[in-house]
């Protein structure tokens, strides 16, 4: 079959938007959107299509930034390319596209992260064969996107889904509703008092966080579009805890979260994911994807917790394919990694504060 590759302009974000939210494989952060908020943040989108007669086969958005220290850009593809992986024809043309436009603007790699299992032994093959080259980020959230997710099948109905969770899970929901939590949604004024209290998490969770300005572009550019929802839970008149969820297709992601060091006796954090769900279910959404947690499962792990308490939900354990590199200017990407090797702690929050999310 023949393929025509085209790159877009803004005319056809609705186009583009369409085939992402309405393809198996559609991410929220492969949406137009999705790139007008980056170049905010200093990336450069590029979007793609695969088509034939018409047709849209596949579809990609490209960041490009420059590194530091470097004048050439770097690709990132965040959990991408949509197309049938299966269907190398049309994933080598992708490719192919994406080399030429590398070629332009001198890039010196592309990363890819595809929201694919690792059980997928054919899209490694064929990745080993085409010249990419897997890199290996641990098994916390060393990487860009988490690698390890649990993701939930929410096509049942809301008593199954609750019989299904763990006792002690259950147990919470009911009794966050049993105490007169409430969980509501949230509009752009309850955006500050969440972010009130997700820096209080961080800040006792002790990881980093983008600044207010972030979020309300988030929220001024996902919500009203209708792929992103805010939720605010309430304890007796306060706000004790909010979440973040994107939202595209039949597909919902819960992005960030935030719990006040009060109250957390009372469970906000189990019926707001509840609550989430049932959300996710009204939209059509037959996924849930709680996003990432640690690969390894040693119960010394700091990171165990957030296993534990995801894992409650009867999700299912996740590892995705993760990151892998294609190489454009093999000098360049060895002179990158002998220095993210040498300053490894540095450079790679720099690396990801770049790249994430």
């Amino acid at each position: 079959m023949k393929y025509t590759a085209r790159w877009l302009d803004k005319g056809d974000r609705q186009k583009f938007n369409s085939f992402i939210c309405s393809h198996s494989k559609g991410h929220a952060m492969q949406l137009w959107e999705w790139g007008d908020i980056k170049e905010r943040t200093g990336w450069k989108p590029w979007r793609l299509i695969l088509e034939s007669e018409g047709e849209i086969l596949a579809a990609v958005t490209i960041l490009a930034r420059k590194l530091p220290f470097f004048k050439a850009p770097i690709f990132y593809c965040p959990r991408g390319p949509v197309v049938n992986i299966a269907d190398t024809e049309r994933l080598t043309a992708i490719f192919q596209a994406i080399g030429e436009l590398a070629k332009k603007e001198k890039a010196v790699l592309l990363k890819i992260d595809p929201d694919i299992p690792k059980t997928n032994q054919e899209l490694t093959d064929y990745l080993h064969n085409g010249g990419f080259r897997q890199v290996d980020k641990g098994k916390n959230f060393e990487g860009v996107q988490p690698k390890f997710v649990f993701r939930l099948n929410i096509s049942a109905d809301e008593e199954t889904l609750l019989a299904n969770m763990h006792q002690k899970t259950r147990y919470n929901v009911r009794l966050a509703m049993k105490k007169g939590v409430n969980i509501r949604i949230g509009t752009r004024k309850d955006l500050s008092e969440f972010y009130r209290v997700l820096k209080e998490t961080t800040e006792r969770d002790n990881f980093l966080v983008r600044s207010y300005s972030y979020f309300e572009d988030l929220y001024d550019t996902l919500v009203p579009a209708g792929f992103a929802q805010l939720f605010i839970g309430e304890y007796e008149g306060k706000i004790v805890a909010g979440t973040l969820a994107f939202l595209t297709g039949d597909k919902a992601w819960y992005i960030y979260g935030a719990s006040s060091n009060s109250y957390r006796n009372v469970m906000p954090n189990y019926l707001i994911q509840w609550e989430m769900i049932r959300w996710a279910k009204t939209k059509g959404c037959t996924l849930y994807d709680f996003r990432g947690v640690s690969g390894d499962l040693n119960e010394e792990n700091p990171l165990y917790g957030l296993y534990k308490f995801k894992r409650g939900f009867n999700g299912e354990f996740t590892e995705f394919i993760g990151e892998w590199d294609f190489v454009y200017r093999p000098f360049m990407y060895s002179l990158w990694k002998i220095a993210e090797k040498i300053y490894s702690g540095k450079l790679k929050g720099i690396l990801a504060r770049l790249f994430r999310r």
